[in-house]
């Protein structure tokens, strides 16, 4: 049997003397399983949200993409292009030409990054589905048409139901700049609007979407493309996905870059972890603080049970396991708070996550707030919250015996003497 452990139960449930003392160590376990229960629910919202953007960041990003080492373009030709096509996890493999260019609107003009796709991406894109007006579509007979990303069309006064086109312009490559003539060193065509999509502030903020012929025929190309983007099947794991871009990069060689979505997107996805990273650091310094009330608590506890601590230390019990029972004692309030904060934070969550009875204000891309419960999270907010409660334990019962040493009196070299010509076996007693 542990005895500590069998004290520190006692203790817990118990009635003291002092009513204070219940009251105290109802509102530490109660403030610690509020605090449990807010990381869990903060900590599933993120993961919701955190989700719903690499979601949408998936349609527009490709799983695999293929950029040439050095230089703006390349020819995408040979066996490995056909191998790829082959293989039975690829979708889709679709051809992009991309380039910053000057974009001008009925007068109003912008930098903005025009895209050029081929005929697999209008066709098989998922960007389809994030169109707020108008469709996507990128043909109409003969003509070019344009997908714009929305916060860009807002600034340009773009619509698509207007008449007017979307020219977009680039230097020349293969004329000289001409100071008497600027115009005829410039490239241009002509796009009409045919959709607007919303993903990101981002993208939405500097995205056009354009026919790759489009695109070749303003930069002066011929069958170059700056990337390739491969969509693979859905059930593609990480490690057949990692397999296929090791394959893709031997078959290729150091000429070119093969990313997976996360190389793709580094900065913003560490971003991502850095940021639930700090709301996690916040919401434990939220505890900490809270689970100071068991200091107090604990501390009232140990000098109402200095009586009970003179007996058991009479009996034969030794300072550490009487340190041990008042430890456990106070860490015993926090897994409680611990145990309900779980229950209550993955309750609600399981709720909100499966029926979203809390909705979103205003007019946002779903209706009610994203929740993704995850076990990773559970079980580094039970140890978390488990060691804070055991580190704050610990402080007052420290405390308070190292103070108790301190204020006891010393014997003098007298006594001393005295006592140990008391001690049975002594010449003196004798």
């Amino acid at each position: 049997m542990n005895l500590p452990l069998f004290f520190a139960g006692r203790y817990l449930f118990a009635r003291k003397s002092h009513n204070v003392i219940n009251i105290v160590s109802g509102i530490s376990a109660a403030g610690m399983a509020i605090g449990t229960a807010a990381l869990i629910i903060i900590l599933s919202i993120y993961n919701g949200f955190d989700s719903l953007v690499k979601s949408m960041l998936s349609d527009f990003d490709p799983d695999i993409l293929i950029t040439p080492a050095k230089g703006k373009v390349f020819v995408p030709e040979g066996e490995t292009y056909d191998w790829i096509y082959d293989r039975e996890e690829v979708l889709n493999m679709s051809s992009v030409l991309s380039e910053n260019i000057f974009a001008d609107y009925g007068g109003r003009q912008s930098m903005v990054t025009a895209k050029g796709v081929d005929w697999v991406y209008e066709e098989e894109s998922p960007l389809a589905g994030h169109i707020r007006t108008g469709e996507f579509r990128l043909h109409k007979g003969d003509v070019p048409l344009a997908a714009v990303g929305s916060t860009l069309a807002y600034g340009l006064g773009l619509n698509p139901r207007f008449l007017t086109p979307l020219e977009l312009y680039f230097p020349s490559r293969t004329r000289n700049f001409s100071v008497s003539n600027p115009a005829a060193s410039v490239e241009s065509v002509k796009v009409w609007p045919s959709g607007i999509f919303a993903i990101s502030s981002d993208i939405d903020a500097k995205y056009v979407i354009v026919p790759i012929e489009t695109m070749r025929e303003l930069l002066e190309y011929d069958d170059e493309v700056s990337a390739v983007e491969i969509r693979l099947k859905d059930g593609c794991g990480k490690k057949e996905t990692e397999r296929l871009i090791e394959e893709i990069s031997s078959r290729l060689g150091p000429d070119f870059t093969v990313s997976d979505r996360y190389r793709q997107n580094k900065a913003l996805y560490k971003m991502m972890e850095y940021e639930k990273l700090s709301i996690f650091a916040i919401l434990i310094f939220i505890v900490i603080i809270i689970a100071f009330n068991i200091f107090g608590s604990l501390t009232m506890l140990i000098i109402e049970k200095r009586g009970d601590m003179d007996t058991l230390s009479g009996m034969g019990m030794d300072d550490s396991l009487i340190k041990r029972i008042f430890v456990l004692e106070g860490w015993l309030i926090s897994l409680c708070g611990l145990a309900c904060g779980l229950a209550a934070g993955i309750a609600f969550s399981l709720l909100q996550q499966k029926f979203g009875f809390i909705r979103m204000p205003g007019n946002f891309i779903v209706q009610s707030y994203p929740v993704i419960v995850s076990v990773k999270d559970i079980i580094i907010t039970a140890v978390s919250v488990a060691a804070v409660g055991w580190m704050i334990a610990k402080l007052p019962v420290e405390s308070y015996f190292r103070r108790s040493k301190a204020t006891l009196p010393r014997m003098s070299s007298e006594d001393e003497a005295m006592t140990a010509s008391n001690l049975p076996g002594s010449a003196t007693h004798s």
